[in-house]
């Protein structure tokens, strides 16, 4: 069957699925190719699931992570939350503050 043919259903597997494959790997020290034969899914997904395992531990295996990551956080979706307007302001304040600065050196320097 083509990829992406109607047919083609994605499956969206627990944690427990992950963890069990990740852990069945492991422990009997099989490739990522025989653990997808065995549990019948993409040795791709093996080789995801396992770097998650390894990175950030068997809870990170629950979390869901579909859809597309926004490019600021890496894995927060939606619009980032607006500062405090005090904060902003603040902020703006020590930038110029670090402007008038540079300037100051630069022509010290000259």
């Amino acid at each position: 069957m083509p990829k992406g043919s109607p047919g083609e259903a994605k499956k969206k597997h627990t944690g427990e699925f992950k963890q069990k494959v990740v852990e069945y790997m492991r422990e009997n020290q099989q490739s990522y190719r025989e653990t997808g034969r065995v549990f019948d899914i993409k040795h791709d997904l093996v080789i995801a699931w396992e770097r998650i395992y390894l990175e950030e531990g068997a809870e990170g295996l629950y979390i869901e992570r579909r859809g597309r990551a926004t490019a600021i956080s890496g894995k927060m979706k939606g619009r980032p939350a607006k500062l405090n307007k005090q904060i902003e302001e603040d902020l703006i304040a020590e930038n110029q503050r670090l402007r008038m600065e540079v300037d100051y050196l630069k022509k010290l320097n000259a």
